[in-house]
């Protein structure tokens, strides 16, 4: 088995493969960042968490899709060792691995052939600058973030959002260019903020407790503009539905003695009824 090519490895047997073949993939990229700076903080674990659990496409529109939290997305084939690491991302028409082994290491991009639908960037005090565009750079630098998921990657939506302001930045490509679509600073639930026509889904902003944690946290709803459950609200809806039924089927109980009694009083035996 030929060993998997490089763009620079100029040996022979590789002379004569189509370019595609000649780029590294998600297994010789690098998977970490050792230069970033620490760990996610406990927002930036538990927010993809809840984007990633309510993250629920209309099945009529969407069979496949597939999200990813702080994971390394390589774009560009002519310098294979660029990436972006995005807070979280949706890609629609493709889907996680089913098996351990072939769960991804990062996104990459000439390897997916399918750029995200919707990626979400939380700001923070170090990477405002750089997840608005507003950050100078170097001519000889990468791009900055904006620039690769504007005019690289031609991202359809992208989202900004900071947990200090609950200002809610949704940015839409528009021939070519990221126009705001909503920004607020006071959010309202009932103002849903952002329809994904194609996913069958919405983007907005919702005031309550997630694991434990009160606030306003980035959700997804559904055509009804109903907040789509997470799975431990879904445990949560259907223990209080099984224990609604219990007392239902408590009370009718209850009920059907007292009847039985009533009809004793009266001389009547119940049982022949």
């Amino acid at each position: 088995m030929l060993p998997i090519p490089k763009p620079w490895d100029n040996r022979p047997q590789f002379e004569n493969l189509p370019p595609k073949s000649q780029l590294p993939t998600m297994y010789d990229l690098p998977s970490e960042s050792p230069g970033d700076a620490g760990l996610p903080d406990d927002f930036h674990i538990l927010q993809p968490r809840l984007l990633s659990d309510t993250f629920k496409p209309a099945t009529d529109l969407v069979t496949d899709y597939f999200t990813a939290t702080d994971m390394n997305l390589y774009y560009d084939p002519a310098n294979p060792m660029h990436y972006k690491r995005p807070d979280w991302f949706a890609v629609l028409g493709s889907k996680r691995a089913d098996q351990i082994n072939e769960l991804r290491l990062s996104y990459v991009i000439w390897q997916e052939e399918i750029a995200p639908y919707l990626l979400i960037e939380l700001l923070s005090p170090g990477t405002e600058k750089e997840d608005l565009g507003t950050r100078l750079r170097d001519i000889e630098q990468p791009p900055g973030k904006w620039d690769v998921y504007e005019r690289n990657l031609q991202i359809p939506y992208y989202a900004v959002y900071s947990r200090y302001t609950g200002e809610l930045k949704l940015f839409s490509l528009i021939a070519g260019s990221y126009q705001l679509f909503v920004a607020t600073a006071t959010p309202n639930v009932k103002r849903k903020k952002l329809w994904l026509s194609r996913a069958g889904i919405g983007l907005g902003i919702w005031n309550g407790s997630y694991q434990g944690v009160f606030g306003h946290w980035l959700r997804f709803f559904d055509v009804n503009g109903q907040w789509i459950p997470s799975p431990e609200e879904q445990l949560i809806q259907k223990t209080e539905q099984l224990t609604q039924k219990d007392k239902q089927l408590a009370q009718e109980k209850s009920r059907a003695e007292r009847y039985a009694v009533r009809l004793r009083e009266l001389g009547i035996d119940p049982e022949a009824y």
